[in-house]
């Protein structure tokens, strides 16, 4: 387990490291058994792994190193979870998958309102922590890319432009932010509230009919059927998110808007 100094800018110097040297995973846990575990998992595919045992140590060593993702647990000594993410939100866009006993809705929902890319309930299959792992670095990568593409969507970042097989798609300003927001972290799903505070403003919180009236519209204008989207597609009860790459996924939770391993039980 290695701590090597670095600077804290882990979504812009360091992407040609990330591309030449193995990527670093800061895992944030008091649970001497799922640290031991996980962090053998890892360290078996590859990954250099730091560890935190409590939300003090936790920012000290995020301080320290340049890690390319965060593992964090919500319930810990000194310091919990949530202000963690918090503070690392306050300065870094680096990637955090949040690891918890706690798996109620509300739990996930605030969560996933501070920026975290994603949460899973424990216990949980290394296999799928690998997997998640996996797709949460992937999108890292392609945040600063000018095209986004989503089966016959695409999404010119840099001349604000969207079209549909070639045909364009015209946007109000409000309608291209949460595109915007929704195309620059596909896959990944985006509360109501956080698409809310990004899109019009940190002064907003409870006006989620504002989110949803503006995806309805945007799937009138963008989907072949807006009643069965393929494109923006509803987490129930949390937010939204956009189908990543071709992969097109039936949306049946639409019309509400009107969203063989053991197991880390050690």
């Amino acid at each position: 387990m290695s701590i090597v100094p670095k600077t804290n800018d882990p979504t812009t110097a360091s992407a040609t490291r990330r591309r030449m040297a193995r990527q670093r995973i800061l895992l944030v846990d008091d649970d001497g058994g799922i640290v031991a575990a996980v962090a053998q998992a890892l360290e078996d595919r590859h990954y250099e792994i730091t560890i935190a045992t409590n939300g003090r140590e936790a920012l000290e060593a995020f301080d320290r190193e340049e890690p390319d993702l965060v593992l964090l647990d919500l319930m810990m000594p000194l310091l919990g979870g949530l202000d963690v993410c918090r503070h690392i939100r306050k300065q870094s866009h680096v990637p955090i998958i949040v690891l918890s006993v706690k798996g109620g809705e509300g739990d996930i929902v605030a969560v996933l309102d501070l920026g975290a890319d994603d949460y899973l309930v424990k216990p949980f299959r290394l296999a799928e922590l690998r997997a998640r792992i996996s797709a949460v670095l992937r999108r890292a990568e392609k945040i600063h890319t000018k095209k986004i593409h989503c089966g016959d969507l695409e999404m010119d970042t840099e001349k604000h432009s969207i079209t549909i097989s070639g045909r364009a798609v015209s946007l109000t300003p409000i309608e291209y932010a949460l595109m915007s927001q929704l195309g620059n972290n596909a896959g990944r799903v985006l509360t109501t509230r956080l698409l809310l505070q990004r899109v019009w403003g940190e002064q907003y919180g409870d006006e989620g009919d504002y989110v949803k009236g503006v995806i309805r519209r945007l799937r009138v204008k963008i989907e072949p059927d807006p009643a069965h989207p393929r494109y923006i597609l509803t987490e129930p009860h949390v937010g939204y998110r956009l189908a990543e790459g071709d992969r097109m996924e039936p949306d049946g939770d639409a019309a509400a808007d009107g969203a063989g391993e053991r197991r880390a039980t050690i």
